[in-house]
């Protein structure tokens, strides 16, 4: 991440007891990094695995084969949806 560090804009601030900045800045200090570097090192990772589960939907393969088998054979249009998109349209 040395090359990004410079073009960092946005500031974020973070309280935190004496006893955990003490122990952030040995972290860092031990894997030879300023604080601000440590820490995003470590908290990106773990925002964009939150951010993947939270956005990503997993089917079971009986759900996948479901939900293919509805794509190519799609199931008529029922009376709530016609009347649903006459509604739409008449709003265009």
């Amino acid at each position: 991440m040395p090359g990004t560090a410079a073009s960092r804009g946005e500031r974020i601030e973070l309280r935190a007891t004496s006893e955990e900045k003490r122990l952030l800045s040995a972290a860092a200090a031990h894997e030879r990094l300023d604080l601000t570097s440590f820490i995003m090192r470590n908290a990106l990772p773990a925002a964009r695995e939150v951010v993947d589960r939270a956005e990503r939907i997993v089917l079971s393969e009986r759900d996948s084969e479901r939900v293919l088998a509805l794509l190519e054979n799609p199931p008529e249009p029922t009376p709530a949806l016609m009347a649903a998109a006459r509604r739409r349209s008449a709003r265009s």
